[in-house]
């Protein structure tokens, strides 16, 4: 009796806290209302299958039970039964996979006019790129790959030099209009994964995933790695930011391309600190040290080279190339008081550490 007691408290318990819970979906922001259709059906079947299976065991263990002077029979061998339970059991599954099937096939068929951008999923941080004027995205290739060119875009496509390669950890995409995203993993397998968005995909190192969505909400929207990609995984997130068409031109006019310079300064001269800058968002710089001025996790590089800093225990020091070494290298050694000593030693060669410290010199 007291284990039929249990399960029926149970299953008490259970719909209670299902009812009352306040952790539930989050409200969404996409075209995707079919994956929440999906889930609730699936969270119905499993529900009722939960309650009757709960129930119908208590019930067993009280009709069932032992008594005195009573032996119970075995018998083996019920097709009837047998039957009735393979068919029941399919007809689940088919009504739990059907659903989440015809959703997938619709979620990788992006319609024709969607912009595409493009994500690389590196250790621990995300990449960004846009096609160009030319509404084509450059060729890319294993061989090309470099700390400066994490995409691997091979610089003799023409179709790749206007290619737009987002600063920092923000994709800004259009309000309304149907966008194709291209995964790709640089090194292990991730997941691009924005709960409000209801989408995710896994990325794979060696092939190209793709789904598509439609933005429905403006907002600043997170981004999730929903694979255990390492040590780093929590910390590899990022935004996607909604806005309206005006705001989404003006920000696309200000990302470097691949070419150098901005998209209204293809093939001008050189970007200064272009590599250096692309050596950041690869090493995955941007994530901690902001270039807008904003507070982040360390000590933000707008205005950083040339200031006076004060590290922990009241000394202060002037922030030149030779400190600015120093501390890449050996980040413990000089700890800039008000930041935790979060960062680990960065091994990079002389070349990429002065390209590094040549595009800090640039953010003013």
């Amino acid at each position: 009796m007291a284990l039929a007691l249990a399960l029926v408290l149970i299953v008490v318990a259970a719909l209670v806290f299902h009812y009352v819970s306040p952790w539930w979906l989050t409200p969404i922001a996409s075209n995707w209302q079919a994956m929440d259709d999906a889930l609730m059906l699936t969270l119905v079947f499993t529900g009722v299958a939960f309650v009757v299976i709960h129930l119908f065991v208590a019930y067993a263990v009280v009709r069932f039970r032992h008594r005195e002077g009573q032996r119970a029979s075995a018998e083996h061998g019920n097709k009837k039964l047998e039957w009735w339970l393979i068919g029941g059991t399919t007809l689940g599954i088919i009504a739990l996979l059907a659903p989440g099937l015809s959703v997938y096939a619709k979620l990788i068929d992006p319609p024709k006019d969607a912009l595409v951008f493009e994500v690389m999923g590196q250790q621990w941080n995300w990449h960004y790129r846009l096609p160009g004027k030319d509404g084509k995205l450059g060729r890319t290739e294993v061989r090309f790959m470099t700390a400066a060119n994490p995409f691997g875009i091979n610089p003799e496509d023409p179709n790749g030099q206007d290619d737009l390669l987002v600063d920092g950890q923000e994709i800004h995409l259009p309000l309304n209009k149907p966008v194709k995203a291209l995964l790709r993993a640089q090194d292990v397998l991730h997941d691009f994964y924005v709960p409000q968005f209801r989408t995710r995909m896994n990325m794979v190192p060696g092939i190209v995933t793709t789904f598509w969505f439609t933005p429905t909400q403006v907002g600043k929207f997170e981004v999730l790695c929903a694979q255990l990609c390492g040590m780093g995984h929590s910390n590899m997130r990022s935004q996607v930011v909604v806005e309206d068409e005006a705001a989404w031109q003006a920000w696309l006019t200000k990302q470097p391309t691949f070419g150098g310079g901005t998209p209204a300064g293809v093939g001008g001269p050189a970007e200064p600190g272009k590599m250096g800058r692309l050596l950041a968002q690869s090493k995955g710089c941007v994530a901690c040290h902001s270039v807008d001025g904003t507070q982040s996790v360390g000590p933000g590089w707008k205005g950083l080279f040339g200031k006076t800093e004060t590290l922990e225990g009241g000394k202060t020091v002037a922030v030149d190339e030779a400190y600015l070494k120093e501390a890449i290298a050996t980040p413990q050694a000089s700890l800039v008081k008000g930041f935790p000593p979060v960062m680990p030693p960065t091994q990079l060669s002389d070349a990429e550490l002065a390209a590094l410290i040549d595009y800090i010199k640039t953010i003013r």
